[in-house]
């Protein structure tokens, strides 16, 4: 089948799959699956090309053109398009790997309807994907961060609610809040058709707000609109953006659609705003600014009781504390936990909330079958949430389904491109999969943009030690530490290594170290357990891995089934038996 000419617009159609190139719409009996742009491209190369082999660099220049990617995003992104089509590992049902050259689309593919472009109204494809930017202040000595922040995210969530496009999710997008920023730009290092963004301020109880849909291939403006509203009507103001963005990106909404897009999470204003803030401090994710967030996510309850969004916030702080050294398991996981379900009890569709429990049977209730179940429901709410695709690519890797993690964590950064935890993930679903200099590439690319993000710099310590280069994990170490708040775990990875390397007084005296932090704030027991590993103290290991276990400690159910300095320690029938009690064997 050769290429069409690209004046017309044609549905292709194998099995019970129709190819919409009109609307980029891949649907099976009807449905529709959720590709990203990339992918679908790459369907839709294949089709056009069935019966053909196509060899790798001809696909990936179809894919990405005109631009340099790794070798490796290819075969990436056909194991995802192959999830997609239903295709179980080893099938070629679809898509035949032919070693050495390429790949070959083998079902048969017909041409089912053909529709002129000239047609169409008007000549630009709808968009796909857009980004919504923190909004500027029109006065800078005015601004409102919170507020400026608030919009954006809201308007995420709302045209996220659609279920028609692809929304940059808020942790990708808060780096833009700059003053000078540039949409375009902005949009271009998204990956994105469309961004919107605008301005806000508040004066008394007024409130103006410009907003501007941009398309990002040639910077002209789609939609334009200004709005002079008291601050009470900051809901009836995201409504009508929301639903002139649609328009303006031509979106055919269904009646649930349209729902989704206008859908309000709270009628009271001082509530909502109460939750912006709560949402400005938790971002920031250093555990003082988190708890304070806490604290205005429980104001904003205060007010309203049926306040979804603000539960599911509280979920994701106190989530947040454990896994960064800054509460004990015990005191923070139980109240995730009753925040998350009660979010879900008021609105079971917050496919984000679904992902922030699993969190919590993953890291404390050690129900792996229980959390798989969780989070498939998440994503069946939302495909394109980055956040479900993350937490199960964390499921998956903790499981030891290496491979299926990395397909999640790949997916979950072409959602969330810029959001560091994610890209962090990724680099580490590598990691415990063996593929240590893909990984090394990964972390690295990710602290080119925030070269002082402590998790990276433990990361990428971890990757360059198995790697061999002793010195380099060391110095990264002594970063991370310096950044983390106050972390214990980059100080027991110092120890560990030290014990490793021979530097046997560095390891004791960082073990004195953590018991003198101990006495000021939570210390996992995990990590005194990881420097005696290290020394080859195994008494006094499994000694602290009980008590680890006893403390539900985070680190525990994080990497002891996973992290490769337990190797050696594998085959003892004391290691067995701890894996056996957390029901990971």
């Amino acid at each position: 089948m050769s290429t069409q000419p690209p004046t017309q617009q044609y549905i292709y159609e194998f099995d019970d799959f129709r190819v919409d190139t009109a609307r980029r719409l891949l649907l099976q009996a009807d449905r529709e699956l959720t590709l990203t742009p990339r992918i679908f491209d790459a369907l839709l190369y294949l089709v056009q090309h069935q019966g053909r082999v196509i060899p790798k660099e001809e696909l990936m220049e179809a894919i990405w053109p005109n631009a340099f990617v790794e070798e490796n995003n290819l075969p990436q992104s056909i194991s995802a398009l192959r999830r997609a089509l239903g295709e179980r590992r080893g099938e070629n049902r679809y898509i035949v790997t032919v070693a050495g050259h390429g790949y070959r689309f083998a079902a048969p593919v017909k041409i089912v309807s053909i529709v002129s472009s000239a047609n169409k109204e008007g000549s630009a494809r709808a968009a796909k994907t857009v980004a919504v930017l923190p909004f500027k202040p029109l006065v800078e000595k005015h601004r409102d961060e919170a507020l400026e922040l608030g919009m954006a995210d809201a308007l995420i969530i709302r045209l996220s609610n659609s279920g028609e496009i692809i929304v940059r999710p808020l942790s990708s997008v808060r780096r833009y809040g700059g003053l000078e920023q540039d949409a375009q730009n902005a949009g271009r290092e998204l990956g994105v058709e469309s961004v919107l963004d605008g301005s806000i301020q508040r004066s008394g109880d007024g409130m103006r707000v410009t907003a501007r849909l941009t398309n990002v291939a040639d910077g002209a403006a789609v939609w334009v609109g200004t709005f002079d509203e008291k601050f009470t009507d900051v809901f009836t103001v995201q409504d009508a953006i929301s639903e002139r963005v649609a328009d303006a990106l031509r979106l055919r909404l269904s009646t649930e659609a349209q729902r989704g897009l206008t859908k309000r999470y709270t009628d009271n204003p001082a509530a909502y705003e109460l939750y912006l803030q709560g949402r400005y401090h938790w971002s920031k994710l250093i555990p003082t600014e988190v708890r304070k967030g806490i604290q205005f996510f429980q104001q904003a309850i205060q007010l309203d009781a049926n306040y979804a969004l603000a539960y599911m916030g509280m979920a994701v702080a106190y989530v947040s504390l454990p896994i960064s050294c800054d509460a004990p398991p015990q005191e923070a996981f139980p109240q995730a936990k009753a925040a998350a379900l009660k979010a879900l009890e008021l609105d079971d569709s917050l496919s984000d909330a679904h992902a922030y429990l699993t969190l919590v049977k993953i890291w404390f209730d050690w129900d792996w079958n229980g959390a798989e179940q969780e989070i498939k429901r998440g994503l069946a709410l939302s495909a394109n949430s980055a956040e479900a695709h993350r937490v199960y690519g964390i499921l998956l890797s903790q499981t030891g389904r290496y491979e299926e993690a990395i397909t999640e964590g790949v997916r979950a950064r072409e959602l969330d491109p810029l959001a560091l935890i994610t890209r962090t993930n990724e680099a580490l679903f590598f990691y415990y999969a063996g593929r240590y200099a893909e990984a090394e590439e990964k972390i690295t690319r990710t602290l080119e943009l925030e070269p002082n993000f402590w998790i990276a710099l433990l990361t990428r310590a971890k990757i360059v030690f198995q790697l061999g280069k002793h010195d380099e994990a060391m110095a990264e170490l002594i970063k991370a530490r310096k950044f983390s708040g106050g972390s214990a775990h980059p100080l027991s990875m110092l120890g560990y290594i030290s014990a490793i390397t021979g530097d046997r007084t560095q390891a004791l005296t960082i073990l004195d170290e953590l018991q003198t932090l101990s006495t000021q704030r939570y210390v996992p027991r995990y990590n005194f357990a990881l420097v005696h590993n290290g020394l080859g103290n195994d008494d006094e290991t499994f000694a602290w891995l009980d008590r680890a276990y006893e403390g539900r400690d985070v680190m525990l159910a994080a990497f002891i089934n996973i992290e490769p300095v337990w190797d050696r320690l594998r085959g003892e029938e004391r290691f067995k038996n701890l894996l056996r009690r957390m029901n990971l064997e």
